[in-house]
């Protein structure tokens, strides 16, 4: 089968349009034809050497969104082929990453692409969905508590807005000049400027800090500051800080959602009803992963390049 790989870290350069055995579904597993597959910041941090990758052998092969059509079916596994679905994929297991013709998963890691959208919007869902579904499930705000969300213009940041507004929350969401109409448009209550002092602003609004802040942008200590005392801080990239005053540090980690086909199908469904907006930027064909790796590295994008497949 056709992949985008990596055998040696690098630039955007490395990536490679190679062939690999094909991988075939065992018990429970299903096999999905990729026809999509989103390029987020996690696939850079890849091809640059900067994830461990655990042992495995190259070629490495990025991706931890995928979309397409089931093609294969294992003993127990309750899908039918020719199923269309979306995947969270997890490049440093051994079923490997999305950027592939063929994507073996587990059938609880698999939902139902959303009626309508599309194999090329779906695929912009799995990962940063999750992402946002898991900050919510741990910050564990009642409604009308405060959440504020920096690198709210990205595209979980997108997702983090519009679940908080579903589950009640009032939002207070940072932006450049140039996103303040989108940032608002997807729900944000508070719009505050982005920059290093957002602390200080998200302060002017609310004195006593937030309840809660789900720091999309990795600001770590530079947005701790917000929160209030005893409240919720999410932090995406491992941050091990001590921001002090009882306020409680939650690392997400999205792998650990690799079976919640639960949690996707009900992002399916809010998809369908117009309370998550999926956005893509551009859609390329996989042999132009390099191009794609690097208009994201230029920054700003709003929404997900797809490759295709």
């Amino acid at each position: 089968m056709k992949i985008v790989g990596i055998r040696a870290f690098g630039g955007p350069e490395a990536l490679e349009v190679l062939d690999v055995p094909e991988p075939h579904a065992g018990p429970g597993q299903v096999r999905l034809r990729v026809r999509a597959a989103a390029v987020s910041p996690t696939d850079t941090m890849l091809r640059s050497g900067l994830q461990d990758m655990g042992g495995q052998e190259p070629p490495y092969i990025p991706g931890m969104d995928a979309a397409g059509v089931v093609d294969e079916v294992g003993d127990g596994a309750g899908w039918r082929i020719g199923d269309e679905v979306m995947a969270l994929a997890l490049p440093r297991s051994v079923h490997r990453g999305a950027y592939a013709e063929y994507l073996v998963a587990p059938a609880d890691s698999i939902a139902r692409v959303p009626a309508g959208i599309g194999l090329e919007a779906a695929a912009t869902l799995p990962m940063n969905g999750l992402t946002a579904v898991q900050t919510l499930e741990k910050l564990a705000l009642r409604e009308g508590q405060v959440l504020a969300v920096t690198g709210a213009a990205g595209t979980l940041g997108n997702y983090l807005i519009q679940l908080a507004k579903e589950a009640g929350l009032t939002v207070v969401a940072d932006a450049a000049e140039k996103d303040i109409h989108l940032v608002s448009a997807l729900g944000a209550d508070h719009v505050v400027r982005r920059g290093d002092d957002v602390a200080e602003q998200i302060r002017e609004l609310f004195p006593d800090g937030v309840d809660a802040v789900a720091d999309a942008a990795v600001l770590d200590e530079k947005a701790a500051g917000a929160v209030r005392d005893g409240g919720g801080f999410a932090t995406y990239r491992g941050w091990n800080g001590e921001p002090g005053r009882g306020v409680m540090v939650h690392p997400i980690w999205v792998r650990e959602e690799y079976h919640s086909g639960a949690k996707l199908d009900r992002l399916r469904a809010l998809a369908e009803a117009d309370l998550v907006s999926l956005r893509i930027a551009d859609v390329l064909p996989a042999e132009r992963a390099a191009d794609a790796h690097r208009r994201l590295e230029g920054g700003g994008l709003r929404g997900r390049i797809v490759l295709t497949f």
